[in-house]
């Protein structure tokens, strides 16, 4: 079974409006997985959830960022 970018972009798109909090994004990006998607994809996906669990209130900048990215990385493929 391959990955639905659109459970990912939704996903983040539910963190970046304030609607779940970093955990909770953790938990869906876990649960949706990785499989089926692009290397570049896969990467964002990785490093997103890397700066979610180092994520602190004073790199909450950095880590928004990095979610922006990644939407962006899904969505265009």
């Amino acid at each position: 079974m391959s990955t639905n970018p659109d459970r990912i972009v939704n996903a983040i798109s539910t963190w970046l409006a304030g609607r779940i909090t970093d955990g909770g994004l953790r938990s869906e990006l876990d649960g949706i997985g990785s499989e089926g998607l692009g290397a570049q994809q896969s990467d964002a996906v990785g490093e997103l959830r890397e700066q979610l669990t180092r994520a602190t209130p004073e790199t909450r900048g950095e880590l928004e960022r990095v979610a922006r990215e990644t939407l962006e990385a899904v969505a265009l493929g």
